[in-house]
């Protein structure tokens, strides 16, 4: 079936008790044994399984044609559940992992602040430039985390020569898809072993749930590792957040397009304004991940960071100066987004100080260029 259709009907059904077309909420936290101790559906406990989860992680399997998927309270939990994982096996050999140096901040804390102390191995390289990466494997690297589109900068990272990379060193290759989403990019396919999402994005679309997912190319026994981080772990997310993110999948095929078309013509106006000192957007054919991203991505996605004329304070003038955009962070919502990235990660941020990340939502794109323009001049 086309993707359209599986974000519509993956998942679902009918409910049986009632003939409901919508599935209904299963708040309940237990589930009841038979007297031969068994159990009718096989739900034991909302924490290791839940039927609004078990419908969600198949329509996300769905969309990414992958095997398996798990569901997680955040985003964050998700690449936790990943990182956690790689320890497993082995206890006498730490293991190491490869990320990009321009990533989202909240993943390189992970690696660096929270793990690292524990003893995961790390290294940070330009994952646009193959040769670094190829530099960076070590004999224990078991993981090498691709981020394309990645955040801010929207570097693009050639997926299928990553993982063949990865592969050859014996290491897995996961992908942060948050932002192309499965509709725009698809890196199971492209020989990536697991597809990660911020759920809370463009999955959920409208700025009202937390969620996270892993999907895996196959069911094997690293994503059974996963499997008991999620349960053990208890980063489980709400039956409501479920049922709520599968709702959100039905349109997912359509507010993509218009993300994409809108930020586009955004893109456009930005480039040629003469406040403007940088625009990061692979739709455009000066950005030097173009033709990569044309090749793998079925669209250019509804985020872009520009860097205006200045410093700190002149970005924040242009932020403070928006009245259709709000100011604040996240993305992948209806509404657009604008946010000064280097305060929001930090003193330790590496983003430029004169960056503006853009989330472009569905409002009309003459309208939000107006806005763009007013704060800019």
């Amino acid at each position: 079936m086309h993707i359209e259709t599986l974000a519509v009907h993956a998942g679902r059904k009918v409910d049986p008790a009632t003939g409901a077309v919508m599935p209904p909420i299963h708040l309940s936290t237990t589930f009841e044994r038979k007297p031969d101790g068994s159990y009718t559906e096989g739900f034991v406990y909302t924490r290791s399984e839940n039927p609004n989860r078990r419908a969600l992680e198949e329509a996300l399997a769905a969309l990414e044609g992958g095997q398996a998927a798990a569901a997680f309270a955040s985003g964050q939990a998700a690449t936790l559940a990943v990182l956690q994982s790689l320890a497993a096996g082995d206890p006498t050999t730490p293991p190491h992992v490869i990320i990009p140096e321009d990533t989202y901040f909240g993943t390189r804390h992970l690696v660096f602040g929270v793990l690292a102390p524990w003893g995961l191995q790390a290294s940070a390289v330009d994952m646009t430039d193959l040769d670094q990466v190829r530099a960076a494997v070590r004999p224990n690297t078991r993981l090498v985390w691709v981020e394309t589109p990645s955040n801010p900068l929207l570097k693009i990272t050639d997926i299928a020569a990553v993982a063949e990379i990865a592969h050859a060193a014996g290491a897995l290759c996961a992908v942060d898809n948050t932002w192309p989403s499965p509709l725009l990019q698809r890196p199971l396919a492209l020989g990536a072993d697991i597809a990660m999402h911020a759920t809370t994005k463009y999955l959920g679309g409208h700025s009202d749930l937390l969620g996270g997912a892993l999907i895996a190319r196959a069911d094997d026994d690293f994503f059974a590792r996963i499997r008991t981080m999620q349960s053990t772990g208890g980063a489980a997310p709400s039956p409501f957040d479920c049922w709520l993110l599968l709702r959100s999948l039905s349109t997912l095929p359509y507010r993509m397009a218009a993300h994409c078309d809108h930020a586009q013509r955004v893109a456009g106006f930005l480039a040629a304004h003469p406040r403007v000192a940088a625009v990061h957007y692979p739709g455009l054919p000066s950005h030097p991940g173009h033709a990569v991203a044309a090749r793998q991505m079925q669209g250019f996605g509804g985020m872009l960071s520009i860097q205006v004329v200045g410093g700190t304070a002149e970005a924040m003038a242009v932020a403070g100066r928006v009245r259709l955009f709000t100011r604040a962070t996240s993305l992948g919502g209806v509404e657009s987004l604008i946010e000064h990235r280097a305060s929001v990660e930090g003193p330790d941020s590496l983003t430029p100080p004169n960056l503006l990340r853009i989330s472009v939502g569905l409002e009309h794109p003459d309208d939000l260029i107006a806005d763009l323009d007013q704060a800019l001049d």
